[in-house]
């Protein structure tokens, strides 16, 4: 669990998952996101420093700041020198709905990858996804 500071103090939840073929990056990148396009993370939200979600993850430095970076490139998130990062305004609906593909995009890569891992092949996994769909 990673604090969050804003007038109190927010807990969110950032997994790693070091076996997947996904990079640690990439995977922080896309639960930021993700917490952001489902409510978790609101505008103004104040992350952890680079430093101490590295050492809560147990990973590099450098990791979380090239992480911090892709969010700040594509307009995530604002780094203020000396004040810390934060969630920038919900993004235009475009965006957000961007995102949203790009948050199931993860959940059906971690799924395949899941399946993959127990021996199903992609056929199957789609299969059983159908199944699902069909008795919903």
């Amino acid at each position: 669990m990673i604090q969050l500071y804003k007038d109190t103090i927010m807990t969110i939840n950032i997994q790693i998952d070091f076996r997947s073929d996904n990079p640690v990056t990439n995977q922080i990148v896309e639960q930021i996101q993700h917490l952001l396009v489902n409510g978790e993370l609101k505008p103004g939200d104040q992350l952890p420093t680079v430093r101490a979600l590295a050492t809560e993850l147990r990973i590099n430095f450098n990791t979380v700041a090239r992480a911090y970076r892709i969010l700040d490139e594509t307009g995530v998130i604002s780094t203020q020198q000396g004040r810390g990062t934060y969630i920038l305004e919900q993004p235009p609906p475009e965006k957000s709905h961007q995102l949203k593909k790009e948050s199931l995009n993860v959940i059906a890569r971690r799924y395949l990858d899941e399946a993959s891992r127990l021996g199903f092949s992609n056929t199957e996994a789609a299969e059983q996804i159908q199944l699902l769909i069909a008795n919903h």
